[in-house]
């Protein structure tokens, strides 16, 4: 069996315990496309098997923005294989995404269509924000993170994904489009001599930067991706199963050796893949240009991604037929307040009128009658609503709207983005109307999401009016001729009331009941 469809059996020494639930992952990158089903139980992939399909979607796309014909044809056939061999494996939960490549592809929904029709798969296409999570859910449970702050980059075919992170999620994330398949394009008309090659790539990687903020006090700098991967197992002796540490310098000693000889002596003389030996220096030049940036003199590679990520998040979802909804998943709200600091918000005001919104949505139930994805953009959009005070004060709601709009969260789609900054532009001033070009752009579903859930998000901040957290509590009493709520904290709270009626003028029109203070 071939080096690219290989079983990979549980670690020697032990047998793979029985797993509580048996998921796959299907991540089409800008490279190739990887299958990985596995067994999980508390959290630790028992590997059942792993697929690799040399199909490099990324081809001309960076250069002309489609998908070329026949790499979608390649792509539609490598999937029926996993989605077959899925069934056969009789998973529990598959998730397929697709990364850069479909993501800016004006022909990427031709492909997801293609495999719908084909395959029997729903192909997610997700942000670069989300590759980062699924990311860090997988490095930690390879690296003991803790409190410890570390920087992760995630290179792919087309982008590269930074992160901050500890051991409760991500701090800080910024998503590049330097990949070691757009280089390999763009840098085409540099020919074919190696040490011409090298030295223009290194010029074009010098203008990648970081914040400095981002490279305080770090505990080391983690890489992940195929290529880090290749680049260990060339750089330093590397066991099966374990995480390497690489020398910045070692890695450097490679960059060296992999500038002097051609494509052909790659694959001969250090026995990598074809697909690996083309795109192997401009990522090598990536990873240590950021490893320099961190200040880190080693390259912690944990030999898990995107794929292994994918199937510990299904893991740890709740199942839906036990009354769960993946809705109801942390991440959402951690990816939020990961923005949120990002803007410098007032992050103790977000949560808690992210608090009083979801305890408002949940006591109006059976008048509002949403469900928990609705719930999820009321939280969300609750959490950050004045995230544009980092513009100014003067109109923040609609810096708001500008930022949220132009942002990605892990999980949230381009549309969804849209509601939840049309829902924190609403917080405040104005009702919605039509003559609001970001308003009217949504459809009439939307538009009517955004009114009831902007209704209840004006409840919720006036009960924080002055940003110190005095409401401990809010009861929601449903009655024939309104809505009366009683709100419990410290102090008289005079002026939360007093804010509550004000801002309730929008809940009346959209419900047709009036808000009453009740004791």
């Amino acid at each position: 069996m071939s080096q690219q469809d290989r079983t990979v059996d549980a670690p020697a020494g032990r047998e793979a315990p029985e797993a509580i639930l048996r998921a796959g992952a299907v991540d089409v990158g800008s490279n190739a496309i990887r299958f990985l089903a596995a067994g999980v139980v508390d959290g630790v992939l028992g590997p059942l098997e792993a697929r690799r399909a040399p199909v490099r979607l990324g081809h001309e796309v960076f250069l002309t923005g489609r998908l070329t014909e026949s790499s979608m044809e390649a792509a539609v056939e490598a999937l029926a294989g996993f989605a077959e061999l899925a069934q056969e494996l009789d998973l529990d939960r598959v998730r397929a995404v697709a990364t850069s490549a479909v993501r800016e592809a004006v022909n990427g929904r031709d492909l997801v269509e293609a495999v719908r029709e084909r395959c029997g798969l729903e192909l997610e296409t997700i942000s670069g924000a989300e590759e980062a999570r699924l990311v860090h859910l997988a490095v930690r449970e390879r690296v003991p993170l803790g409190d410890d702050r570390w920087m992760l980059a995630d290179l792919g075919g087309g982008s590269v994904e930074v992160s901050l992170v500890d051991a409760s999620g991500t701090l800080w994330s910024e998503s590049h489009t330097i990949g070691s398949v757009r280089l390999l394009e763009e840098l085409s008309q540099a020919g074919t001599e190696p040490g011409r090659y090298a030295r223009l790539l290194e010029e074009y990687v010098s203008v990648l930067r970081l914040p400095i903020s981002a490279t305080r006090d770090i505990a080391g700098f983690i890489a992940t991706g195929g290529n880090v991967e290749s680049l260990a197992r060339l750089a330093v002796p590397t066991e099966p199963g374990a995480v390497a540490h690489v020398p910045l310098e070692r890695l450097r000693a490679v960059i060296a050796t992999l500038g002097r000889l051609s494509f052909r002596q790659r694959v001969e003389e250090l026995g990598l893949r074809e697909d690996r030996a083309d795109v192997i220096l401009p990522a090598a030049m990536v990873y240590e240009r950021l490893a320099a940036l961190s200040g880190s003199g080693t390259l912690i590679v944990p030999f898990v991604g995107l794929k292994e990520g994918i199937v510990l998040d299904l893991a740890r979802r709740p199942s839906r037929s036990n009354g769960g909804d993946d809705a109801d998943d942390k991440a959402p709200l951690e990816a939020a307040l990961t923005l949120g600091r990002r803007y410098m918000f007032d992050e103790d005001h977000g949560v808690q009128v992210a608090r009083m919104a979801a305890s408002l949505f949940d006591q109006l139930q059976p008048l509002h009658g949403m469900g928990s994805g609705d719930r999820r953009l009321l939280v969300t959009a609750a959490l950050l609503h004045d995230v544009g005070q980092f513009i100014s004060y003067k109109r923040h709601h609609k810096h708001s709207l500008y930022l949220l709009a132009n942002s990605e969260l892990p999980g949230f789609s381009p549309q969804e983005m849209l509601l939840v900054a049309n829902l924190a532009r609403y917080h405040r001033k104005r009702h919605p109307h039509p003559d609001h070009a970001e308003y009217a752009a949504l459809p009439p579903a939307g538009r009517d999401r955004v009114r009831r859930l902007a209704a209840i998000l004006r409840l919720a901040d006036a009960m924080d009016r002055e940003h110190t957290q005095r409401v401990h509590f809010v009861t929601v009493r449903l009655r024939e001729s309104g809505v009366e709520l009683a709100i419990n904290g410290e102090g008289d709270l005079l002026l939360e009331k007093w804010a509550l009626k004000k801002k309730s003028g929008l809940f009346a029109e959209v419900f047709g009941r009036r808000v009453r203070i009740g004791n």
